[in-house]
């Protein structure tokens, strides 16, 4: 095979045939988005839907400049500013692979103490949108009432010292404040993290911090910007050596590529107070019923992530796929899907809540995507507060059975015990992880201890309609394992 091509604008006219490349002047975009938090996810996303844009001569002013708050940011800044911020992201179906350099984003800021280049950016009239990808456990809420959390020491900090911020809010309260000043105008906040409402509680988070320093700003704010909801989904795994190999199968060296599922889609509300790209020309959807898409992607999909990475986390099996080929866990899975959360979610144009559990079931299959359970169980804390057990809260309210909701959550226990049953450990994977694993430890000779964790669970130990079925699932998971857990289950 040939040397692989170093990726950058000057070699994208040696790129091997068959991989598609950016048909537009690189050097004429302009800039009109800050995208905040680079990853993997932005990048075979939103950057996608803007790059397809590009190739048909349109939105040339709406370029992404990326941009992060986080130490660990300035590794990727660092490996994209030296590939001019090109991408290859390369799909897997399940059919075959295919390849394409996107090249939206034309920049990268500094990751600096005080994020003054951040705020100085966002500050500029030529951006109309600062968009976001920050992880679900993010924005300072408290998971069980999705109340602004003003306690953080972040946002303590950020209050105190509203020129100096250190969290993107902060940034973005800082460069609204310049604006305004400037007379700049607004800007959008458009979240594209997987929160339900995430517009609504970018809102409450960028709002309520600006009032703990100024009220008059924070007032301006709610008032003149605007916060879109939004749905997004794409199955996007980490990049590691598998990853870094493939992408020079394809005859480019790009120290960053990005693989993903052969599946897109993007739900937003019309709500940008300076205007947008039309994304909806390359297959984004515009509608005012995103809580209802936004809903059945959670609470089915995300929710559905967790049944099946818990579980297979406790025996062994190393990816998505695995699970679902797996003889029980696959099985459970689309029981908990079609009996538990399914009836309680609402039909969106198109698609019945059936018809979107079959239609994840094939994605989750696909062999070609190698998405780690450990990846998917990450964050545990952020993800069944957000995901499941808001479908728990709905069925108990509804008189509903939760059986094999209460199962994932004991899943979920056996596994922050630290250890699989082969006796392999569990290396830390949420930021509460000690807490976590105290309690499940805890909770092997008393199961009631887990769901006492009143900033996860709020007053279900309380509910014996959850709380009983989980203590004889965690119970019997532990005196006799938990396949025999899930033959119990499968069997009723």
């Amino acid at each position: 095979m040939s040397k692989a091509i170093a990726l950058s604008d000057a070699t994208l006219d040696r790129i091997p045939q068959g991989v598609a490349r950016p048909h537009y002047d690189r050097a004429a975009l302009r800039p009109g988005i800050v995208h905040i938090g680079v990853g993997n996810f932005h990048r075979a996303h939103q950057s996608w839907y803007l790059h397809r844009l590009m190739q048909s001569g349109e939105a040339l002013d709406w370029a992404i400049i990326g941009a992060g708050v986080r130490a660990y940011d300035a590794a990727m800044r660092e490996k994209l500013l030296a590939q001019d911020c090109l991408t290859t992201l390369i799909e897997l179906g399940p059919n075959g692979k295919s390849a394409e350099v996107v090249g939206s984003m034309i920049d990268y800021l500094p990751i600096e103490e005080g994020n003054a280049a951040l705020i100085a950016r966002m500050a500029q009239p030529e951006i109309r949108i600062v968009a976001m990808t920050v992880t679900e456990g993010g924005y300072y809420v408290d998971p069980v009432t999705n109340s602004f959390d003003p306690s953080h020491f972040d946002i303590v900090h950020d209050a105190a010292n509203p020129d100096r911020p250190r969290t993107a809010f902060g940034a973005i309260v800082a460069a609204l404040r310049a604006r305004r000043d400037a007379g700049h105008g607004p800007l959008t906040g458009l979240s594209c993290d997987n929160l339900l409402g995430n517009g609504r509680i970018l809102r409450q988070t960028v709002v309520s911090l600006a009032r703990l320093s100024d009220p008059g700003l924070a007032a301006w704010i709610d008032n003149e910007c605007s916060f879109p909801n939004s749905m997004v989904d794409c199955i996007v795994p980490a990049t590691g050596p598998t990853e870094l190999a493939l992408v020079r199968d394809f005859g480019i060296d790009d120290a960053a590529p990005v693989t993903h599922e052969n599946f897109r889609q993007w739900v937003i509300e019309d709500d940008f107070c300076a205007g947008r790209p039309d994304w909806d020309k390359v297959g984004a959807t515009f509608s005012n019923r995103v809580h209802d898409y936004e809903t059945m992607k959670l609470r089915l999909l995300n929710a559905g992530h967790q049944v099946l990475a818990n579980a297979g986390e406790v025996l062994s099996v190393e990816t998505i796929s695995g699970c679902m080929n797996h003889p029980l866990i696959g099985v459970y899975f689309h029981k908990v899907l079609t009996e538990e959360i399914a009836p309680i979610v609402r039909a969106v144009p198109d698609m019945t809540p059936a018809g979107y559990v079959d239609l994840i079931e094939d994605r989750f299959s696909n062999t070609a995507i190698v998405d780690t359970t450990r990846r998917v169980a990450f964050d545990g804390s952020s993800r069944h507060t957000g995901f499941v057990l808001p479908a728990v809260t709905q069925a108990l309210a509804d008189g509903r059975s939760v059986d094999g909701l209460a199962l994932v959550e004991a899943f979920w226990a056996r596994m922050c015990a630290g250890t699989r049953e082969d006796g392999s450990a569990i290396a830390p994977n949420d930021p509460v992880w000690d807490d976590l694993v105290a309690a499940a430890r805890a909770a092997r000779t008393r199961p009631e201890v887990w769901l006492e964790q009143r900033k996860i669970y709020g007053d279900l130990a309380g509910q014996p309609a959850f709380r009983d079925p989980f203590v004889r699932w965690l119970t019997l998971i532990w005196d006799k394992g938990a396949e025999a857990a899930l033959a119990a289950y499968l069997s009723d």
